[in-house]
């Protein structure tokens, strides 16, 4: 059992200095005198319980989605590098496509317990970096089948752009 106490207790103290580097909780704990491990993993619980009981859950699952992303976006395209506005692309691609399924299948979705709860978990897997959800999901699924499709919509497209240039 102590084996699993110092466990713990390093994974806490490596949690307390990752977040050290923020002033946001070195103040939150300035002014609480709680430690920024304990604010965090309170946010976190709260955060997971509301996803858990569906207390806005659809709303903080989404915003999940965007917050994180929308911000990192933002810093890809002020960057110079094509690297993160590559990964951005990918992700926001995929997210379009999981939102877009959603959407179709929400009579369906509502009756699966802890839906938002497993959505979460998968934008988390697609948005972080580490895991490189986005990527894999667009390489498997979305890349062969937009592949597949994009001669048939440039056939589409050229006939239409034919019949405007013919209307004026």
């Amino acid at each position: 059992m102590d084996a699993v106490f110092a466990k713990a207790k390093e994974y806490e103290t490596q949690l307390d200095r990752s977040l050290s580097q923020y002033q946001t909780f070195r103040d939150a704990e300035a002014k609480t005198k709680v430690p920024k491990v304990y604010v965090a993993l309170g946010g976190a619980s709260l955060i997971f319980f509301l996803i858990f009981f569906n207390v806005a859950g659809q709303l903080i699952t989404n915003l999940i989605g965007w917050v994180y992303p929308a911000y990192e976006s933002f810093k890809a395209i002020e960057a110079s590098s094509a690297g993160p506005k590559k990964q951005w692309l990918t992700y926001w691609t995929v997210f379009g496509l999981v939102q877009s399924v959603e959407y179709f299948s929400d009579a369906l979705v509502y009756w699966f317990p802890f839906y938002f709860l497993f959505k979460t978990a998968l934008i988390l897997w697609l948005s972080l970096p580490q895991f490189q959800g986005a990527e894999f999901l667009y390489t498997k699924i979305l890349r062969p089948n937009l592949a597949f499709l994009q001669t048939k919509v440039e056939k589409v497209e050229s006939k239409i752009k034919e019949a405007a240039g013919k209307s004026q």
